[in-house]
C-alpha cells in the first residue's frame, strides 16, 4: 500500500486508541515503543480541531484475563459465546494507575474519551463495538451526530484495537486512516502483518505524519 503525508480536511477526527501506560513499557501489557508514539501523537493531535481518545477500561473479573480462567497461559486463545477470544494479561483495570493515559500524551482539547472494555463478559478492541461484533459503544452515534465523516487512527496497539476500529469505521461508513508511524503492534502469530492486509482488502487508507 503506498502511503502519502496525511493531508487533513473538515470532517476529520482523530482518533487516538488506548494511549495508556499499561500498553507502554514497564505496564502490564507492554508494547515495544508504546511510548515513544507519544510526542508524535501530540504533534499529530495538534493539527486537528476534533480528537477523540478511547481508554481500556475493564474490571478484574473480564474475561479476556487470563487470571480468570485456571490453567490457562497469557496469549493462549480459548472460545468464548462470541467465539475465539485472546487471553491477556490483567491490564487497564478501572482505576488502577496502568489504565491511566500516559503522561507524556498533551492533547487537552480532545473532545470525548470513550472508554470501552469494562463490559465483564465480553472484551471489546474496537472503538465501535465489543467483541461480539454487535454491542456498539455508541462511537458511531456520536460521530454522525457531531457531521464527522473520516476518522484517523493512531495509538495502540495497531494489530489489535488500532486495526479493530479501522475495520469497523468503514463498515459503519466512514472513511479511515492509519497511521503506521504513530502507531506500534504487538505482533502475535503474524497479526501485524494481518491487521497491514486487512487495510488493503477493506479500503483502509495508510498516511504518514
Amino acid at each position: 500500500m503506498s502511503i502519502q503525508r496525511l493531508q487533513t480536511a473538515p470532517g476529520d477526527v482523530l482518533v487516538v486508541i488506548d494511549p495508556q501506560v499499561d500498553f507502554c513499557p514497564g505496564g502490564a501489557l507492554a508494547v515495544a515503543g508504546g511510548d515513544e508514539i507519544m510526542p508524535l501523537i501530540n504533534q499529530i493531535a495538534a493539527r486537528f480541531e476534533h480528537v477523540v481518545i478511547t481508554q481500556d477500561w475493564h474490571p478484574r473479573d473480564q474475561i479476556s484475563f487470563a487470571s480468570n480462567h485456571p490453567g490457562a497461559a497469557p496469549f493462549s486463545v480459548i472460545e468464548v459465546a462470541y467465539g475465539p477470544q485472546t487471553l491477556w494479561p490483567d491490564h487497564c483495570v478501572q482505576g488502577s494507575p496502568g489504565a491511566q493515559l500516559h503522561p507524556a500524551l498533551d492533547t487537552p482539547h480532545a473532545e470525548l474519551i470513550l472508554r470501552k472494555g469494562y463490559n465483564r463478559a465480553v472484551d471489546s478492541y474496537s472503538a465501535f463495538f465489543e467483541n461480539d461484533k454487535t454491542t456498539a459503544t455508541g462511537l458511531s452515534g456520536y460521530l454522525r451526530q457531531r457531521g464527522f465523516k473520516r476518522c484517523v487512527f493512531v495509538g495502540l496497539a495497531l494489530d489489535f484495537c488500532v486495526r479493530y476500529s479501522a475495520e469497523d469505521a468503514i463498515a459503519e461508513g466512514f472513511e479511515a486512516v492509519v497511521i503506521p508511524q504513530a502507531s506500534r503492534a504487538i505482533d502475535l502469530d503474524g497479526s501485524a502483518a494481518a491487521a497491514m492486509a486487512s487495510f488493503a482488502a477493506l479500503g483502509v487508507a495508510l498516511a504518514a505524519p
